[in-house]
């Protein structure tokens, strides 16, 4: 059986934390914010903050549960507990900034691919998103269009049908994500191929993603998109007579 990258017709994608730097756009909002207070943030504490406020029991649908987050955390990093502060850190989600080589990449690999975003974000953050990443993809998938967030396998069943629809079947995707809790593992779990893009290589922990119970091993492991990119057309290269 072919295991290389040509074999796939649709790569599905982890948006926020694969390919939008949500830790980034986390740590400057809190930075900006504490710099007006006259205090300063460890961003690496604040995301261990974030991360344990965001997975309670009282979570809400990203990015609107910041709102709530921000109430919690505030106080433990010496911010302003504020609700204007609040909705400016949800806001936030506005502007954040994808990684350096995300647009690039994605504008590569959608040449070859038909590429479908799966995120837990809403939708209403997921076009600031898009926007950001120059609209690369076929279809999407949101919080909102699913009822549930990954890693619910009924998430992923949903994509499933839709790509059965589009004359397609689950072996033929890969699904390329940063976050081993809500992609990578279920993924394996249910029979499709994946693709972990350790964005936090050289770096302690998890950071604002949630630990998982334990690491599973990827079928492809790259530290970046663009070197996914650039195996793609390695590939290709080769595969050319």
């Amino acid at each position: 059986m072919d295991t290389g990258l040509g074999r796939f017709k649709y790569m599905t994608f982890d948006v926020v934390g694969t390919l939008i730097d949500f830790e980034g756009g986390i740590k400057q909002c809190l930075s900006a914010i504490a710099t007006e207070a006259g205090t300063t943030v460890n961003g690496e504490e604040a995301l261990a903050l974030y991360r344990a406020a965001r997975y309670d029991a009282d979570a809400d649908l990203f990015p609107d549960d910041l709102v709530r987050v921000y109430g919690i955390i505030a106080p433990k990093l010496a911010l302003p507990a504020d609700q204007q502060l609040a909705e400016r850190f949800r806001d936030s989600a506005k502007i954040w900034k994808a990684f350096p080589d995300s647009r690039a990449a994605l504008a590569q690999l959608s040449k070859r691919y038909r590429l479908i975003a799966m995120t837990n974000a809403r939708a209403w953050a997921l076009a600031y998103f898009e926007h950001e990443l120059g609209a690369p993809f076929y279809a999407t998938f949101t919080a909102d269009d699913t009822g549930t967030e990954k890693p619910d396998p009924a998430f992923f069943e949903q994509v499933f049908a839709f790509v059965a629809g589009d004359g397609g079947n689950k072996a033929q995707i890969l699904h390329v994500a940063q976050s081993q809790y809500h992609d990578i593992g279920i993924s394996r779990k249910l029979g499709v191929a994946n693709c972990w893009i350790e964005r936090r290589h050289g770096q302690q922990g998890y950071g604002g993603t949630i630990e998982p119970a334990e690491f599973t091993r990827p079928d492809h492991h790259f530290t970046s998109m663009a070197a996914l990119a650039d195996a793609v057309a390695a590939e290709a290269r080769l595969a050319t007579p």
